[in-house]
């Protein structure tokens, strides 16, 4: 986890300082001023204190403004919205016609099992951001990027739980995608398998099937980015490569990297070429 938490230190190429207060004098009966930039932080979506959500809006946008949700990581039991700041500030700085939603989720515990809780949190967000537009003054097209376990939940959503086809593109960064494979099912190793016993200790297959992105995907999937590291402790090689053969398969657009030597996350000249391949496609399906 260390390593994700430098990608998400790190990916911001300058320093940039944004004013933490709304910029907008606009008040929630008048809507909000879109030639305004405006943001606001720990939106509550739900009862829960994780149940928030950070928002970015630019200035001169309209209702064709399209939305970023970034989604953290942490194995499904820990991580915080601040770990994807990196990511929100690169795109305010190289993608800045994008608003930008950061999310919290409920975090799984020993009462409390990621699925289908961490989804139905999604899909409040989802429909509040909808249910807002006219205040927001931003398109219903939504695109995610997710790291870790917030890349599962990313690309579940979007290919499971999203009948109106509102996710114009997805990002999965070393996200699992398929709780099947023998490499999880297989293995000994205590850190892997006490990430898989937050999905149960004797989990079905068919459960492992609805809770994996690889079983889930259809051929009106949306566009896919997947960033993958060979040397990842956690996320085997396979998470990757077959699901990108699966992508393949059902003829869904996607783009696929591995970084040979890399582990849950990288630096430097690697590091630079992802953001260089995400902005790209960000701005080609969002």
């Amino acid at each position: 986890m260390k390593a994700i938490k430098l990608l998400l230190l790190t990916i911001v190429l300058v320093s940039l300082s944004f004013s933490c207060s709304k910029e907008s004098t606009d008040t929630p009966e008048q809507g909000l001023n879109p030639s305004e930039y405006y943001q606001e932080l720990n939106v509550s979506y739900g009862p829960d204190r994780d149940q928030k959500f950070d928002v970015y809006l630019p200035k001169n946008r309209n209702r064709s403004t399209k939305v970023m949700i970034l989604v953290h990581g942490g194995g499904w039991s820990a991580g915080d919205k601040a770990d994807m700041n990196g990511f929100k500030d690169i795109i305010r700085q190289d993608v800045s016609d994008v608003a930008i939603v950061n999310i919290n989720y409920r975090l799984a515990d020993d009462d409390r099992n990621p699925y289908p809780m961490q989804i139905d949190d999604i899909t409040s967000i989802i429909n509040h951001l909808k249910e807002n537009q006219d205040y927001y003054v931003i398109s219903d097209d939504f695109g995610f990027i997710g790291v870790s376990a917030g890349a599962h939940l990313s690309l579940l959503w979007s290919y499971a739980f999203d009948p109106g086809n509102n996710v114009k593109m997805v990002c999965s960064i070393v996200g699992p995608t398929n709780f099947t494979d023998p490499a999880y099912l297989n293995t000994t190793d205590p850190n892997i398998r006490a990430l898989m016993d937050l999905y149960g200790t004797a989990a079905s297959t068919q459960f492992l099937e609805e809770v994996s992105p690889y079983h889930r995907v259809t051929a009106t999937a949306p566009p896919t980015i997947l960033f993958y590291g060979g040397k990842d402790p956690l996320i085997p090689t396979t998470q990757g490569t077959a699901m990108r053969s699966r992508l393949q398969q059902l003829g869904v657009t996607h783009e696929f990297t591995l970084y040979e030597n890399a582990g849950h996350g990288w630096i430097g000249l690697e590091l630079l070429d992802t953001w260089s391949k995400l902005k790209v496609f960000t701005q080609t399906h969002l």
